[in-house]
């Protein structure tokens, strides 16, 4: 069994090792130097007389504009800081809108428009081969970054300085288009509700005040007790917020689906004004039994309560059309606007330098690299040499092997070929 060795033995060991390394360092320098040299020199020089590649970068802003959701007085404040298009990003902090950018501009039809437009298939000299190839070396060229402040910079790479910038304006002028388009899709969409609901409440509206006239005509006016009047004005108001409800909770379904929360939230609150409803109906409601001022309609006599239905359901009428008129007309001004929805904050322009290949980050990657390799090198070198001086047995046997591998594969080639 060997002994440990001792410190003084280790610091020997230690420093012999230290020496041959140098000494086969100085040994060998002018093979490092000149491998080192030859590899450096060579990269570099490929990186000055590669095709040289410029960039140019467009920055652009989400232009502001009002969502047909922040005019719904009812809606929770979590939902007015979703958008039409945040969906559940909002939550996890992301801008939203910046990202529906990101998503537009690497879309199938925005890469097949900057393809075919300017002939990248046969710039990146893939005319022959797969289009997923022409797909890949285009976003290879592409970057997209939305920066601290919230713009979103669109970087375009090319071997003309020109064309780089005509290309990361033209993908700025697609995104304003295809956004817009979106926009105003989804304007439509919330256009065609709202007028349905509106032309629907002036119907209601007309059909109620013939049915108000024929009724003073047969009976006559009919005094309303005050108790009566408040509860009309209670259940009108009530009614009104139940519609407003029903509204929000309609685009709120078109918008984020039936499985938001905040779609779920305002459900519930539909639910309770509902609920509110029937029981002052029924005269079950807490207002009715302690405070006393909102009576049942069924308690009412039964001319008065029909007289009090039709003066009720003219006053949600009412109340709706207050509310539904301003927002219909807005959803008709935001179908029709036509101003763009990206705001340009820098326009693209031809770069006066190459951005890539880097000739200083070319010599100093092959300069580590060759130093690595050459050094590797060196030590394969002298290890052999020692193998051959120590155990020469193995040396040969080692050697043998690896020539007729060597022969057996030139063989197999010759019978292949």
């Amino acid at each position: 069994m060997t002994e440990p060795l001792n410190q003084n033995d280790q610091m020997q060991t230690v420093g012999s090792t230290f020496f041959e390394f140098l000494t086969i360092t100085v040994k060998y320098r002018w093979f490092l130097f000149w491998f080192v040299f030859i590899i450096t020199a060579g990269a570099t020089t490929y990186a000055l007389l590669a095709p040289k590649w410029y960039k140019s970068t467009a920055s652009v802003l989400p232009a502001e504009k009002n969502d047909l959701l922040s005019t719904l007085s009812g809606i929770s404040s979590l939902a007015k800081g979703f958008s039409a298009s945040k969906g559940l990003a909002a939550l996890t902090g992301g801008n939203s809108e910046t990202d529906r950018y990101m998503a537009i501009l690497m879309s199938a039809t925005v890469t097949n428009d900057i393809i075919k437009k300017f002939g990248l298939r046969k710039e990146y000299d893939y005319e022959d081969d797969y289009y997923e190839k022409v797909v890949k070396e285009w976003q290879s060229n592409l970057e997209l970054e939305i920066q601290d402040e919230g713009n979103l910079t669109i970087t375009v790479y090319d071997k003309d300085p020109k064309k780089a910038a005509d290309i990361a304006n033209y993908m700025v002028e697609r995104l304003n288009e295809i956004n817009t388009e979106l926009s105003v899709t989804n304007a439509t969409a919330n256009r065609e509700f709202v007028e349905k609901r509106y032309l629907q409440n002036v119907k209601d509206i007309n059909d109620l005040e013939d049915g108000m006239r024929k009724f003073q005509e047969k009976y006559g006016v009919i005094a309303v007790p005050e108790q009566l009047e408040a509860t009309v004005k209670s259940m009108a108001s009530i009614y009104t917020d139940l519609y407003k409800k029903e509204i929000e909770l309609s685009v709120l379904n078109q918008t984020y689906g039936s499985d938001h929360p905040v779609t779920t939230t305002t459900k519930i609150e539909l639910d309770e004004l509902q609920k509110k409803i029937d029981r002052l109906n029924a005269g079950t409601d807490k207002s009715q039994q302690d405070v006393k001022l909102l009576i049942p309609f069924k308690q009412a006599p039964e001319l008065g309560n029909e007289y009090l239905k039709i003066y009720r359901n003219l006053e949600i009428q009412y109340k709706i059309l207050e509310f539904v008129q301003p927002l219909y007309e807005q959803a008709r001004v935001e179908e029709a606007r036509n101003t763009p929805s990206v705001l340009v904050l820098d326009k693209a322009g031809p770069a006066d330098r190459k951005a890539k290949p880097k000739g200083t980050i070319y010599a100093a990657i092959s300069a580590v690299v060759s130093i690595i390799v050459g050094f590797f090198l060196v030590f394969l070198h002298v290890l052999i040499i020692k193998m051959k001086e120590s155990n020469l047995e193995l040396y040969k046997y080692i050697t043998t092997s690896l020539k007729n591998d060597f022969r057996l594969g030139r063989v197999k080639d010759r019978k292949i070929s």
